[in-house]
């Protein structure tokens, strides 16, 4: 295994933004076929599991301010820095992520990690939420104890694809990332949203990360969630979009969602924007991760 290519920069800024978390935080560095995952977790031992997925280039710091508006209270959170993006995971040299298979078998290699014998909440944002419902249609079928839980949080190319207005804007930023740019556009696209201030120093340094090409594909295929084999329970699932997004039309992804998932929980919170959601609504995503009730008939709020 290679060892990490990060700048002492950006380790410091990743530091910093965990600081802010409810502590203690453990730190695990989980094998995987495609490289060693880092873990960050907190809240009780004995908790339900739950395991998060940030959206791309986020790191899995972004979900101290969940972590901390609850859901460390309720579960074990699991936050993961996916390998390739920016973060404290080392690929493995010679086998990149190519395929929305290999990611989800990565995922599979880290959840055999952290929770090997009981089923998970799993939960995403963004392209987090995009890898998570790969896993979940995945398995819906091959292991259907693997998960409990599944939470879509402003997911992107699942339901909906991206506006072109959106894209055009991003390009810029993702073709030549630099601290400026992921700036405006972060600025741009929360509508002046207040940031943490840790978090936006740790996003200019993400412009310093070495680039991979994120790993890109088809829609999952969400039917077996919708109609779980042979009578039994299928998995919850949660979709939480953000109703200011500019990377799609909110009410319209909804009802997609809700066609798609009839027995899911869909609803739309009317002042979030995409890339802030995690840590401006944070305390709307504690309060939905500690709804343990059963899944009904989904609302859509326009």
């Amino acid at each position: 295994m290679s060892s990490p290519s990060y700048p002492s920069s950006f380790r410091a800024a990743y530091d910093e933004v965990l600081g802010g978390w409810p502590g203690p935080v453990e730190t695990a560095d989980l094998p995987t076929p495609y490289g060693t995952t880092r873990v960050n977790s907190c809240g009780p031992a004995d908790a339900p599991p739950l395991v998060l997925l940030p959206g791309g280039g986020a790191t899995s710091a972004v979900w101290g301010a969940c972590a901390a508006a609850g859901a460390a209270r309720t579960h074990r959170v699991h936050a993961v820095d996916p390998v390739g993006e920016p973060g404290l995971s080392v690929p493995e040299p010679g086998r990149p992520l190519r395929t929305a298979e290999d990611l989800t078998g990565w995922l599979d290699a880290v959840l055999d990690g952290l929770a090997p014998h009981g089923p998970v909440t799993l939960g995403g944002h963004s392209y987090g939420a995009w890898i998570a419902a790969h896993h979940a249609a995945h398995h819906a079928a091959r292991r259907p104890a693997r998960l409990c839980r599944l939470v879509l949080l402003d997911p992107t190319q699942v339901f909906a694809g991206l506006r072109p207005g959106y894209v055009l804007r991003a390009l810029p930023m993702l073709l030549r990332p630099t601290p400026r740019r992921i700036r405006s556009f972060l600025a741009w696209e929360t509508r002046g949203a207040a940031l943490d201030p840790a978090w936006l120093r740790l996003q200019d340094e993400t412009a310093r990360f070495p680039a991979v090409r994120p790993v890109t594909g088809p829609r999952p295929d969400l039917g077996a969630l919708a109609e779980p084999p042979g009578g039994r329970p299928g998995v919850r699932v949660d979709v939480l979009f953000a109703g200011r997004a500019r990377c799609h039309d909110a009410v319209r992804a909804a009802r997609t969602a809700r066609e798609a998932l009839p027995g899911a929980r869909v609803d739309v919170l009317p002042g979030a924007s995409h890339h802030a959601l995690p840590l401006t609504a944070a305390a709307d995503i504690a309060n939905l991760l500690a709804d343990q009730r059963p899944a009904r008939q989904p609302r859509i709020d326009p």
